[in-house]
């Protein structure tokens, strides 16, 4: 008996393992590392003031003293507009990765901030926007996420507002996949410049990730003038992320410096 029950459990460990193999031969992007990580929500029991509760990877969320987003009041007058954009026309990825619908970008487009140079890797939305600008939210808010060399990140927020319809923002929602935390996304070519104001001027701080793990030392750049994006664009956002927004944090004597254009 007790020699059955050995060959049971061997039987069903090994058919657990067979099944994990397969989806990984399957899906190479999936890991059993990635089938163990927490599910952070921005609401429910998994919400922003529990994200730090969920790993040991996500403390900076509780515990760091630079985090993202802030209230933008008060600023400091900082050198001229130090921000040069080299975006160009690139294939890109629509997902949908169950926290936000995000454009994966090509390689070769750039940005140059205070000297530095970072590539473009992807853009994402929030609604409604994650910073504020003297205690306000916009209808959204448009992240470029990029990384220099040295792995720093920088990230480059465009406040949107209602207004006219963009026909750009219109060419990406089109192509949202149906499915979220989709490993693979439709395709589409556009040029995220396109996405960017003509007026460059800019806040610049230092924060972190907004989603965890809340990682530090983010360089981040607010430009100061919004983009418009029609109601109908923005419900339709919302009808699939009624909210994604994390909520502002303390500033803890950070400075904010404007850069004008």
């Amino acid at each position: 008996m007790k020699k059955s029950k050995l060959w049971q459990r061997q039987l069903l460990a090994g058919a657990i393992f067979l099944t994990a193999t397969l989806m990984i031969i399957v899906n190479p992007g999936l890991s059993l590392a990635d089938e163990n990580k927490p599910d952070w929500e921005y609401g429910g029991s998994n919400n922003p003031t529990h994200w730090s509760e969920l790993s040991s990877e996500f403390k900076s969320c509780e515990l760091g003293s630079n985090q993202s987003p802030i209230n933008i009041t008060t600023t400091q007058k900082g050198k001229a507009a130090a921000i040069e954009f080299d975006y160009h026309p690139s294939t890109v990825e629509v997902i949908n990765n169950g926290h936000t619908i995000q454009a994966n970008y090509e390689p070769g487009s750039t940005v140059k901030i205070d000297g530095q140079v970072y590539d473009l890797l992807q853009f994402h939305f929030h609604t409604p926007s994650e910073h504020e600008i003297e205690g306000k939210s916009a209808a959204m808010e448009l992240h470029f996420v990029h990384k220099n060399k040295a792995g720093k990140l920088a990230v480059v927020g465009v406040m949107m507002d209602a207004g006219a319809e963009n026909p750009l923002i219109a060419s990406v929602w089109d192509d949202i996949p149906t499915d979220n935390k989709a490993e693979k996304g439709n395709k589409i070519t556009l040029d995220a410049a396109k996405l960017l104001p003509k007026d460059k001027t800019f806040v610049s701080y230092s924060g972190s990730l907004t989603t965890p793990p809340c990682s530090e030392q983010v360089s981040w750049n607010i430009l100061s003038k919004p983009i418009e994006v029609s109601s109908e664009q923005i419900e339709t956002f919302e009808s699939i992320y009624s909210y994604n927004a994390r909520p502002i944090q303390p500033l803890n004597g950070r400075s904010v410096e404007l850069h004008e254009d």
